[in-house]
């Protein structure tokens, strides 16, 4: 076993993090990650990100119950990006409701739903 050193310099102590469902592999959001969210995603099993707006570290679900158990995680062969197995407990990623927040397709510009809604997010934030 290699040991692998995640390389959290190359963009400002931040790399991103791909969040997919264990089960089924659809991509559900992507997310950032400093050391310190890396480490507590690590230790704790459940997925932990750095917000770049609040300057702030949080847990995905902390708010709205719907929190990723993490089962595997990979990284890219440039030590800078993360792809994270999850099972997702709620049934919903996205802060808009939806299990993925790629719940959109564009066609010439124009944005069609094809995701179902899962919850309202008035009801909980």
């Amino acid at each position: 076993m290699n040991k692998i050193k995640i390389d959290f310099d190359k963009l400002e102590g931040i790399i991103p993090a791909i969040i997919q469902d264990a089960a089924d592999g659809q991509v559900l959001m992507l997310g950032f990650m400093n050391r310190e969210a890396f480490e507590k995603t690590v230790k704790t099993g459940y997925a932990h990100f750095w917000s770049r707006s609040r300057k702030k570290l949080w847990m995905k679900g902390e708010t709205s119950g719907h929190t990723q158990a993490v089962q595997e995680i990979r990284i890219d062969c440039d030590n800078d990006t993360l792809l994270i197995k999850v099972i997702q407990k709620g049934g919903a990623a996205c802060h808009e409701g939806y299990k993925s927040c790629f719940y959109r397709t564009l066609n010439k510009g124009t944005a069609t739903v094809d995701g179902e809604k899962i919850f309202n997010p008035e009801d909980i934030y």
